[in-house]
């Protein structure tokens, strides 16, 4: 083992070491960014940087699983991502559906899709499903991964689910303006029943939420990290977590 190695062992394991149990969110949301930046900085196929990235989830989970995070958020694709040239997306689409599919296969997770599942192909959408129900009976941490996911797309669903339910109950529309309130409409989200994200976590060096998790992040924590997704490290994560403990959570007050 390289020098450099053992050195970054040591110091993930300080890292680990001095994290309390108020350091360690239920729910973290990440948004894994600069995949294609990552390949073109290495002059490799934007499909390379996707694979990268890919490769790189289990990593992710693995330390999550390791401090005992309950659920995690992986955003893998945006609704507006869908507008991209067939030529990247089809290729995307297909790593996306590999690496649900080998996260399912482990048997450690329990895999839920959150996003429009009309919206993607076919054969995305069965992954996707199948990955579901092959882990439903899993009692592992809970994996949303929100494919053909945006923000506005979410709250707009809810409120679709939630006329439509009343409507199917014979509520009045003037019935039902009398008493909404924004827990009728959490209950309709993707993520309905599961806590909200107490910490996001953005890589790439963006600082901006890009439509996610717009509802269920109104009191979460953010934290920016400048490295592109395929370069995420544990120390990267561990960092993100003593940040998050070491606020004050004010919860909009």
């Amino acid at each position: 083992m390289a020098v450099t190695d053992v050195l970054y062992a040591a110091y993930a394991a300080r890292l680990a070491r001095q994290l309390t149990p108020r350091d360690i969110p239920r729910h973290v949301g990440v948004m894994l960014d600069g995949n294609r930046r990552w390949a073109r900085e290495r002059g490799t196929s934007t499909a390379e940087g996707h694979q990268a990235g890919a490769d790189n989830i289990a990593n992710l989970l693995t330390w999550c699983e390791e401090v005992g995070v309950e659920v995690v958020t992986l955003w893998l694709l945006s609704t507006d991502n869908l507008s991209r040239p067939e030529a990247e997306l089809r290729p995307l689409l297909g790593i996306i559906e590999e690496a649900v599919t080998d996260l399912a296969a482990t048997g450690r997770w329990r895999i839920h899709p959150v996003g429009a599942l009309d919206v993607l192909p076919a054969s995305t959408s069965a992954v996707l499903r199948t990955a579901e129900a092959r882990t439903a009976a899993v009692e592992g941490m809970l994996v949303n991964v929100a494919v053909g996911y945006g923000g506005r797309r979410e709250i707009a669903d809810a409120v679709r689910a939630l006329l439509l339910e009343h409507a199917a109950a014979g509520t009045t529309i003037e019935e039902l303006a009398e008493v909404l309130d924004v827990e009728h409409i959490a209950e309709h989200l993707y993520t309905r029943g599961q806590p909200d994200p107490d910490l996001v976590i953005r890589t790439s060096g963006e600082q901006r939420l890009g439509g996610f998790l717009l509802w269920q992040s109104a009191h979460s924590e953010f934290y920016f990290c400048e490295a592109y997704w395929p370069d995420f490290r544990k120390v990267d994560f561990l960092r993100a977590l003593r940040s998050y403990g070491a606020r004050h959570r004010r919860f909009g007050t």
